[in-house]
């Protein structure tokens, strides 16, 4: 149960930073999705009909990264100062700061109840920011560091949904606080790796939100439904309602166990299982499998020791690791707390949803009553073919969200006297002495 606790703000009512509106990011700017298989930088601008136009595009074979994790430094800087390096020639720019994806340190969601005392006057954007600044508080205080906070709702006094409760008169603001946050020593391995690359972090966007703008459509996000990213180390989940993102978690499964599954089973080097996968990767079991026989190189053989299986068996070995993926899946989502409306309209998306019978073996594992469907990001301009498929869902939902889209008619901003976290702690100690 969350804990309620009473809190006096301070008697001022001189506006802190403010409350940020959800309005697109001016000129040309950079996003940057560091995932486990790839990295994909995007530079772009927003037109004057509010959508992204690409203006350079560049993508890496993603190393140094496992789970979403930095887990190498020197080769996670490699591939970043590769894949922006493209982006910037194409668009013949230079960055010197990106939005980049949430998807390393645990990403989990709280919600927070604050009750604040406001003693008879008009509710200020003080009280709102202070409101924050506690939620934040709350984070930081078991080593996490609050990357979004969303309002979920307001009360004022005995008087529930309120949107935006600034200028009502009350003596007690109540606020619901959707805060997901990620351990914050994995936060600073991030901004370091990206200082040692030149650019700064404008803003931080979780991964799986990032995917749901991109593949949900308005109704979906209104009505209710979960995105599941299925990355190469992680499957990360984002559940939306009344426009809003409503909660998030992160499975430590992906596509790399299925090309892991295929090489340790077919003793065959990884990089043909991932091909295998890719060519001939399915979940659904035909009669013609059986006859249909597949090349497969041997691991430490010559190239001219080549055995052949039946497709059939490469069937039988992803299969099995897909239905643990939804089980998992299918056990986290019960335990959310969603309400089971919500639960039941389900987008697959990211690059191992494209495995043949996903959507099919999805709906068996989850059930009947739920609705599945595969989840294709929208098409930007100036965008390639070959960058606008499921695995470019993060990347693309990043544009959405510097175009001011799934931002929060209230994104409270906590007080600058509030101590700065850890992340933003570490970089300006790298600033001062690099």
């Amino acid at each position: 149960m969350n804990e309620i606790v009473r809190y006096q703000p301070p008697h001022s009512d001189v506006p802190t930073r403010g409350i940020k509106l959800g309005r697109a990011r001016p000129g040309v700017f950079g996003v940057l999705d560091i995932g486990s298989t790839k990295v994909v930088c995007l530079i772009a601008r927003i037109e004057s009909d509010g959508t992204p136009r690409a203006l350079g595009f560049g993508w890496q074979k993603s190393r140094g990264v496992k789970a979403g994790s930095i887990v190498d430094m020197e080769e996670a800087e490699r591939s970043i100062r590769a894949a922006v390096a493209s982006a910037e020639e194409m668009a013949d720019t230079l960055l010197k700061g990106v939005i980049v994806n949430l998807s390393c340190g645990q990403p989990e969601s709280r919600t927070h109840n604050i009750l604040w005392q406001v003693g008879g006057r008009a509710a200020t954007m003080a009280d709102l920011n202070g409101i924050m600044t506690e939620g934040v508080r709350r984070t930081q205080a078991e080593g996490r560091e609050a990357v979004h906070s969303f309002p979920l709702g307001f009360t004022v006094d005995a008087t529930g949904g309120v949107d935006d409760p600034r200028g009502m008169v009350c003596d007690t603001l109540g606020a619901r606080l959707h805060v997901l946050d990620a351990a914050s020593h994995a936060l600073f391995n991030l901004g370091q790796c990206l200082h040692r690359c030149e650019l700064e972090v404008e803003e931080m966007v979780s991964s799986p939100f990032a995917a749901g703008l991109a593949t949900l459509v308005d109704d979906e996000r209104e009505l209710g439904a979960v995105c599941v990213d299925m990355g190469g180390g992680t499957t990360s989940i984002a559940a939306f309602a009344e426009g809003r993102l409503m909660h998030t978690a992160q499975l430590p499964v992906g596509g790399w166990q299925v090309t892991n599954d295929l090489a340790r089973v077919l003793s065959t080097p990884i990089s043909h299982a991932e091909r295998l996968k890719t060519m001939h990767g399915s979940v659904l079991e035909a009669a013609e499998d059986r006859g249909e026989m597949l090349p497969v190189p041997m691991v430490g053989e010559d190239d001219d020791q080549i055995a052949r299986v039946p497709r059939e068996m490469v069937v039988k070995i992803i299969r099995p690791r897909l239905e643990e993926s939804f089980e998992l899946l299918r056990d986290r989502l019960e335990g959310s707390g969603l309400p089971t409306e919500m639960r039941r309209r389900i987008v697959l998306t990211g690059g191992a949803s494209q495995l043949i019978g996903v959507r099919e073996l999805a709906g068996r594992v989850l059930g009947r009553e739920v609705t599945v469907r595969l989840g294709r990001p929208r098409l930007v301009r100036g965008l390639p073919e070959t960058a606008s498929g499921p695995g470019f869902a993060s990347a693309i939902g990043l544009l959405a969200w510097a175009a001011g889209e799934g931002k929060p008619i209230l994104e409270l901003v906590p007080a600058p006297a509030h101590a700065p976290g850890l992340l933003r702690r570490g970089l300006a100690w790298l600033r001062e002495r690099l």
